[in-house]
C-alpha cells in the first residue's frame, strides 16, 4: 500500500467514524437520551470542523454556559455550518436565536425554515420557541406548524409523532395526545419525548398507578435520560392524585435537588394545599438570590416559580415585595397576571384566604398568561379551589374542580382540596402540613 493509499484509507476511516458519530448522536438528541451529551462531544471530537455539530451541542448545553462563551461557540457553529450548506446554517442561526431566548425571532425563523425543508427533525428540536412567546397567536402558530410537519413526515416518523403528541397534551386534546405518544413509544421506545407527552396525558386522565409504574420502567431502561428529575416529578404528581402522599415525599426528595426550585416548589404547594407535610425545601436565600439575579425575573413562569418556593416557606413579606415589583413592571404579563397572583400566595400565607378569593376569581382567563404549561398552571386553580373552600365557599370550588374530579380516573388530590378543614387551612403563619 502505498502513502497515498494509507492516507486514502485513513481519511475514509475518519469519515466513516464521523458519519457513525453524526447518526448515534442524532438519534439520542431526538429521544433525549441519557448518553445524548456524550455522543455530542464524541460527534464535535470526530468532526471539530462540523457546525451543526457544535451548534446541537451549544443547544443541548446552552443553559449552563455563560452568555460570553454560548455567544462564541455559536459564532463558530454558525461559520462552519455556512460551508456545508444552507440548511446547516439555518439550524445554527435557529439554535443562536433559541438559545439567546429570542422565542419570537426564533418562531419566526423556524416557520421559514421548515417552509424550505420540511419535516426536519433537527429544527424540531426548537419547537418549544412557539408556546414561549407567551403569545396566543405564537402558540396557534405553532399548532398549525406541528400539525403540518408531522403529516408530512408521516406516522411512521417517532420524532414527530412525538412532538405532535406533546402539542396535542397541551392543547387539552388528552386521549389523542395519550394515542400518539403511545404510538411514538410503540416506534423508539426510549423516546423521552414520547415519555414525557404520554405523563401530560397520564395527568389529564388521573391515571394513578399505571403513571407512576410506566415511568419507573422507562426510567430504569434509560435512568440517565434528560427528562429524568422532569419525569420522577410527574410521577410524584400521579402519587399525590393517588393520596399516596409520602410516596410523593420520597420521589420529590430522591429526584430533586434543593436547587431545582420550580418543581420542588410545585409539589410542597400541592401538599400544603391539602395539608400535608411538603418534602425538602429549597433554602429561601437561595430563592431570593435567584430572585436578585439578573435573569430572576426574565420571564413569567419562572418568577412565579420562585414566588411558589416563597410561599411554601410562608415568607408572606417577600410575596408581598415581589407583587408590588411585578405591578410596577412594564411587562403586562407581570402586572396584570403575575402581580395578583402573587398578592394571593401572600394572602393566603397570611391567612386571609377571602382576599385571595377576589384576587383569582378577578383574574378570570388570564391565568393562562402566567406561562407553563397545563399541568404546571393548574396549581393556580388549585389554590383557589382552597381559598374557595377556606371561605365556606364548597359548591364553587366543586364546581370549579368537577372536570378534574369527574374526568380522572385517581382524584384523591381533588377530594382532599374540597373537604373543609377542621380548622383554617391558612394560619397566620402559612400552610404548614400535617
Amino acid at each position: 500500500m502505498t502513502a497515498g493509499e494509507t492516507a486514502t484509507g485513513t481519511a475514509e476511516a475518519g469519515q466513516a467514524t464521523a458519519v457513525t458519530a453524526r447518526n448515534r448522536a442524532l438519534v439520542e438528541l431526538l429521544a433525549q437520551g441519557g448518553r445524548t451529551l456524550t455522543l455530542l462531544r464524541r460527534w464535535v471530537g470526530a468532526d471539530p470542523g462540523c457546525g451543526l455539530a457544535r451548534g446541537l451541542l451549544t443547544l443541548a448545553t446552552g443553559d449552563r454556559l455563560d452568555d460570553t462563551v454560548l455567544r462564541e461557540q455559536l459564532v463558530t457553529a454558525h461559520r462552519d455550518a455556512r460551508a456545508a450548506g444552507e440548511r446547516e446554517a439555518s439550524v445554527v442561526y435557529g439554535v443562536f436565536l433559541f438559545t439567546h431566548r429570542h422565542h419570537r425571532l426564533a418562531a419566526d425563523h423556524l416557520l421559514t425554515h421548515f417552509a424550505r425543508w420540511p419535516a426536519d427533525e433537527q429544527a424540531g428540536l426548537m419547537l418549544g420557541a412557539f408556546p414561549s412567546c407567551d403569545d396566543p397567536a405564537y402558540r396557534a402558530l405553532g399548532d398549525t406548524l406541528v400539525e403540518e410537519q408531522a403529516a408530512l413526515a408521516g406516522p411512521g416518523n417517532w420524532a414527530w409523532t412525538a412532538w405532535l403528541a406533546t402539542f396535542r397534551a397541551e392543547q387539552g386534546r388528552v386521549r389523542e395526545a395519550h394515542g400518539l405518544a403511545e404510538r411514538a413509544l410503540t416506534l423508539f421506545p426510549r423516546s423521552g419525548v414520547a415519555a414525557h407527552a404520554l405523563a401530560h396525558a397520564q395527568h389529564e386522565l388521573g391515571a394513578g398507578p399505571a403513571s407512576t409504574a410506566f415511568l419507573d420502567g422507562w426510567l430504569a431502561g434509560d435512568p440517565g435520560a434528560l427528562q429524568t428529575r422532569h419525569l420522577s416529578w410527574h410521577a410524584a404528581l400521579q402519587a399525590i392524585a393517588c393520596g399516596d402522599f409520602a410516596d410523593a415525599r420520597r420521589r420529590a426528595d430522591a429526584a430533586l435537588p434543593p436547587v431545582d426550585v420550580g418543581m420542588r416548589a410545585a409539589t410542597n404547594w400541592r401538599l400544603l394545599l391539602v395539608g400535608q407535610a411538603p418534602a425538602g425545601r429549597s433554602d429561601p436565600l437561595l430563592v431570593r438570590e435567584l430572585l436578585a439575579a439578573p435573569g430572576g425575573t426574565a420571564e413569567v413562569f419562572h418568577t412565579f416559580n420562585l414566588a411558589l418556593a416563597l410561599a411554601v416557606e410562608a415568607a408572606t413579606d417577600d410575596l408581598e415585595r415581589l407583587a408590588r415589583r411585578a405591578a410596577a413592571d412594564e411587562r403586562p404579563d407581570f402586572r396584570e397576571v403575575l402581580a395578583p397572583v402573587v398578592r394571593a400566595l401572600a394572602a393566603i400565607t397570611a391567612g386571609r384566604p377571602r382576599a385571595a378569593v377576589d384576587l383569582l376569581t378577578a383574574l378570570g382567563g388570564r391565568t393562562g398568561r402566567i406561562g407553563g404549561v397545563r399541568v404546571e398552571r393548574e396549581i393556580v386553580q388549585d389554590t383557589l379551589a382552597r381559598a374557595l373552600v377556606d371561605t365556606g365557599q364548597h359548591a364553587r370550588a366543586a364546581a370549579l374542580l368537577r372536570e378534574r374530579s369527574t374526568a380522572r380516573h385517581h382524584h384523591a388530590y381533588e377530594e382532599l382540596l374540597l373537604t373543609p378543614p377542621r380548622a383554617s387551612v391558612s394560619p397566620p403563619k402559612g400552610l404548614t402540613g400535617r
